[in-house]
């Protein structure tokens, strides 16, 4: 019969044998965190924040790089011609995993399975928001006057293919209205537009608008998620403004170079998922309208799980980018 010593010892090791068998794979140099646009922004923000806590718990550094263009096809094509060995993952978006393969074609100059997912870190609403002097306060304000002006307003998005941009289509198709779309080089222009009143609407993630929204140089409608965004919790969803069916988040992730060695995988995709169940990291995402993945049961993250949520996504917007002909010329 084992002693209460040796049940004791036993029972010490166990962290210390969990710890290796998740870690057969540790980096041997600094991880570069490829981010495929320019510094500021919801995706940089996440990014950073990723870095952050991968490098406490890889016990290496995790290095940001930004390498914009294209709409993100120039950063998430570099890592898709990396060595597959861990050390250049890419801090991929709703556009370069999902929406950019429908809008750039052939255009596009990597493939979906030249990438491997690895996590998923967050889901982010958009927020639709018009200028102060546009005369709606609702949804249905909107439509109706879109329905009246028959394509006389205009909308601005951060770029064609980014989520704003294919989710504003979305709401077109789905209330049956016409607006002009006004692609921006990023969220920042797109909102100084806005604020200024050269456009007349506008759809952004909700951590690049909320302080616009707040301080009121913009006036929101709704949020596309599947319920309240806890930052602006006085907002109506889309579905609960009169769309329903109506919901879409951008979201961000990791991906690697596909050949990645399945230990290398396995530990990057562990660690990933015990990120977003850290309450600190719940907390600072929660900061600026942030949702957990939920991809398993406990409410985290899988390679397995964020593969299946990619391929889904890619469907949908395949389906959006097709009916309402957003293309890259």
């Amino acid at each position: 019969m084992p002693t209460r010593r040796t049940l004791l010892a036993a029972t010490l090791a166990l962290p210390a044998v969990h710890a290796r068998a998740q870690g057969a794979w540790t980096p041997t140099r600094p991880i570069r965190l490829i981010i495929p646009f320019t510094p500021a922004g919801t995706t940089d923000l996440v990014g950073r924040i990723g870095a952050e806590r991968l490098s406490a718990r890889l016990g290496q550094q995790v290095v940001v790089e930004n390498r914009a263009g294209a709409g993100g096809n120039v950063g998430a094509d570099f890592v898709a011609k990396s060595d597959p060995d861990g050390h250049t993952l890419l801090l991929t978006t709703i556009g370069t995993g999902a929406i950019n393969f429908a809008v750039y074609g052939d255009k596009m100059p990597y493939k979906p399975q030249d990438l491997v997912a690895v996590g998923l870190f967050i889901r982010v609403p958009n927020v639709l928001m018009v200028r102060k002097d546009l005369p709606v306060s609702s949804i249905a304000e909107l439509t109706a006057l879109a329905k009246a002006r028959n394509g006389g307003l205009n909308y601005g998005t951060a770029g064609i293919g980014s989520s704003p941009h294919v989710c504003t289509e979305l709401y077109k198709i789905m209330a049956g209205i016409d607006m002009t779309h006004v692609p921006y080089r990023g969220s920042a222009p797109m909102l100084t537009e806005l604020i200024a009143g050269r456009v007349d609407v506008g759809m952004d993630n909700i951590p690049s608008a909320l302080a616009h929204c707040r301080e009121g140089s913009v006036k929101p409608l709704a949020t596309t998620g599947l319920r309240r965004s806890s930052v602006l919790p006085n907002l109506p969803t889309m579905q609960e403004a009169g769309q329903p069916g109506f919901e879409t988040t951008a979201w961000f992730g990791i991906l690697a170079p596909a050949g990645l060695p399945a230990p290398v995988l396995a530990r990057l995709s562990h660690e990933i998922d015990a990120i977003v169940k850290e309450p600190a990291f719940h907390a600072r995402m929660a900061e600026f309208g942030g949702e957990m993945p939920a991809l398993t049961p406990d409410g985290g993250s899988s390679a397995a799980g964020f593969e299946s949520f990619i391929a889904a996504e890619r469907t949908k917007w395949a389906d959006v980018v097709r009916r309402s002909g957003a293309k890259v010329e």
